[in-house]
């Protein structure tokens, strides 16, 4: 065969953008959208329910009470402060 494009190449290219839009689309779902944004607002009334309480700003200790990652104590830290609530 010349040069040119590879037909099974373009098909498991297509197949495999179809498979990252559905996942994508899962993401975008404004009813999901608005569970996690509560989900998130819930997590950052605990942390600054600990914060008030027990004067703890440091993301590791945060994270332990939480139960989430170092990173996502440290988001909603950042997230606190941005917003003027901390």
């Amino acid at each position: 065969m010349g040069e040119g494009v590879d037909p099974t190449q373009m098909c498991r290219s297509l197949v495999n953008k179809v498979k990252q839009f559905e996942q994508l689309r899962t993401f975008a779902d404004p009813e999901l959208l608005v569970l996690f944004e509560d989900w998130l607002e819930e997590l950052a009334e605990e942390t600054l329910t600990l914060v008030n309480e027990t004067g703890l700003r440091d993301a590791t200790a945060l994270a332990k009470q939480l139960k989430i990652s170092r990173s996502g104590a440290d988001f909603l830290l950042g997230k606190l402060q941005k917003e003027g609530r901390l």
